[in-house]
């Protein structure tokens, strides 16, 4: 559905993005993880056509360049800053987003009901989006970005800033959308969500993608030996092992062990060990 191939772009002295290169299966949720200044925003800038790559190719579904019209009318681009008209309704700003996309009548009046019933807002139609809460916001941002029902739709941290229950209810509405055999890519900083949602994830840094696959995938590839926790005598002994039985036995036989546990590297594990620890503020 999307294609990226060997992408490269440079803002002055500064490489953005490094011979980046990435498929989007229909039907298929793919994770786009990678710190501050990681180049995802500039990947997804070139996915939607707001920027021009400096060397390689984007291919929407075989048919080209969402720099063209026609291929960018394919795409619903949810950005994390809220892209809504605060002055408008939920239905105006449906209403508006749809006629952008070049939907009238019956037609647009059928995908705004739609997306104002995906996004639970239909008893807010009419009240100003400015007094709306930031959960409902969020919801309506993810809507106006399917109102014209795009094969290929692009989340930017959709879920930012909102309360559990709304992400929950966002995070539902995204499983939705690959049920109905469309394509998904979704960045987000949050690794609970992308091991929730995401079929496969790409780790991004440096402008490449350092590893790509299945959140089991990627732990067992990256994400290290299990840690052995025993504590004998009041004091914590941690024990990096493939055989956290076999060790425990041997533990067991040569003393007493008041408590253990096993712990198992997971998503965030697999990306601090890719993309490092140290802080990056921008």
């Amino acid at each position: 559905m999307l294609a990226l191939r060997d992408l490269h772009k440079r803002f002055g002295e500064r490489v953005a993005v490094d011979g980046l290169s990435l498929e989007v299966r229909r039907g298929e949720i793919l994770g786009l993880l990678g710190p501050n200044g990681a180049g995802k925003s500039t990947t997804i800038h070139m996915a939607v056509g707001l920027l021009d790559p400096d060397r390689g190719e984007v291919d929407v579904d075989g048919r080209g360049s969402p720099r063209n019209p026609a291929v960018r009318g394919m795409l619903g681009v949810a950005p994390q800053a809220i892209a809504l008209y605060e002055a408008l309704t939920p239905e105006e700003n449906l209403r508006f987003f749809g006629r952008v996309q070049g939907l009238s009548g019956a037609a647009l009046a059928s995908r705004v009901e739609w997306a104002l019933e995906f996004a639970a807002l239909a008893d807010r139609r009419r009240d100003r989006t400015s007094g709306l809460s930031g959960g409902m916001q969020r919801r309506l941002n993810l809507a106006a970005a399917l109102v014209h029902d795009p094969a290929l739709i692009l989340l930017d941290e959709p879920t930012v800033g909102v309360d559990p229950q709304s992400r929950n209810a966002i995070l539902d509405r995204v499983v939705e959308l690959r049920g109905a055999d469309r394509a998904v890519v979704y960045t987000t900083h949050y690794m609970d969500e992308a091991a929730r949602i995401c079929d496969r994830i790409a780790i991004v840094d440096q402008g490449r993608v350092l590893a790509l696959g299945t959140v089991a995938d990627l732990v067992s590839r990256h994400g290290g030996d299990p840690t052995l926790v025993v504590v004998e005598g009041g004091v914590e002994r941690r024990i990096p092992t493939r055989d956290p039985a076999g060790e425990l036995s041997r533990i067991l036989a040569a003393g007493r062990v008041e408590d253990f546990r096993v712990e198992r590297a997971d998503l965030e594990a697999v990306f601090l060990h890719l993309t490092g620890r140290r802080l990056r503020d921008e």
